[in-house]
């Protein structure tokens, strides 16, 4: 019997349920039945791959639960569907809630509840996990505790909703067609992005032919959120492309895997972009003409045939650390003069 990619996806559940109602030992043989013998775990910077269950839970959920005890996974999207190579990916998105209790990773502890974003995709291959790609917003983490060290966010920062339609998980099997048309908005509108700046100006996107007039850009810690055509071009597009403009030159599908589920649309890539920083620079960072590889994870939900919420992940740790930047690092160095 073939299992569909929606197949696949409900067979996590399990998995899932234990993540939410948080018990180490219980969530590890949950994905040990899921997953292929010689799958690889590729994580955010600075945790990056793990070539069994058993290391990735020993370098992440297994000190993450020390520091928050009633930690849980709350999953807001779960979409499934074949990449345009064939490959079949389910991809989820939620926060992490709990009270941080115990330092993570040197960040210390608020007392507090906090919350942190997470992306994954997984790649199945004849019923079995054989890849994922993982990011957690460990910044928003930082920001929380008030040692985020870097350069401070353009947009808003704040817990970052699930779907407006209350629809990311439970939709059942997805119609081909939904998918696919969802799948065609996502694709037409990267390409017409790539006119800005190689063509002109912000105007050049025609973002209204393919974005709802409210649309909700999610973006990781460091970037922050915006809405609406202005407040993209302004806290994120522009400043992206004024220090990286190769953005151009992207060929998204020579990198990342796309694929549709109804009204969703889902995207990584280990990495996802390649760039070069030049121009105005990154972040407060000036330019050094670095070639960079960028690992983006990306959900998006296309209503009436435009995209209305679009959630984004980048491994903004692993671009600094190409950077020669070691985060973490000037974190604890902050904490010092804090002390």
């Amino acid at each position: 019997m073939t299992l569909t990619p929606f197949d696949l996806s409900d067979r996590m559940s399990s998995y899932r349920n234990a993540l939410y109602n948080f018990v180490p030992d219980q969530a590890q043989r949950e994905l040990d039945t899921l997953t292929g013998p010689t799958a690889l775990f590729r994580m955010c910077t600075p945790f990056e791959t793990c070539r069994s269950v058993e290391e990735l839970f020993e370098k992440t959920f297994r000190p993450l639960v020390v520091a928050i005890p009633d930690l849980e996974f709350r999953d807001m999207i779960r979409i499934a569907g074949l990449s345009q190579s064939g490959q079949t990916w389910v991809g989820i998105m939620g926060n992490i809630h709990g009270v941080f209790s115990k330092p993570f990773l040197d960040i210390p502890p608020t007392g507090h509840v906090v919350h942190m974003r997470y992306h994954e995709f997984y790649r199945f291959s004849e019923a079995q996990i054989v890849e994922m790609h993982a990011i957690w917003d460990l910044p928003e983490l930082m920001m929380q505790a008030n040692v985020w060290p870097m350069a401070p966010s353009l947009g808003r920062e704040w817990c970052v909703p699930g779907p407006a339609l209350l629809d990311g998980i439970s939709r059942g099997q997805p119609d081909p067609k939904h998918s696919a048309r969802s799948l065609q908005v996502v694709e037409r509108m990267l390409e017409q992005m790539k006119d800005y700046p190689a063509k002109g100006g912000p105007e050049t996107m025609q973002l209204e032919r393919f974005w709802h007039p409210r649309m909700g850009w999610y973006g990781p810690a460091g970037i922050g959120t915006s809405r609406g055509f202005d407040g993209f071009t302004n806290w994120h597009m522009s400043p992206w492309v004024n220090g990286m403009p190769s953005w151009s030159d992207q060929e998204f599908h020579d990198l990342c895997h796309f694929f549709g589920d109804g009204a969703y649309v889902g995207e990584t890539g280990w990495p996802a972009m390649k760039q070069t920083l030049v121009g105005d620079g990154f972040r407060g960072i000036p330019p050094t003409g670095q070639n960079l590889d960028i690992r983006g994870l990306d959900f998006w939900r296309v209503e009436d045939d435009l995209i209305r919420e679009n959630w984004v992940m980048v491994d903004l740790l692993h671009m600094y650390q190409q950077l020669g930047v070691d985060v973490l690092a000037r974190m604890r160095q902050l904490r010092k003069t804090s002390l």
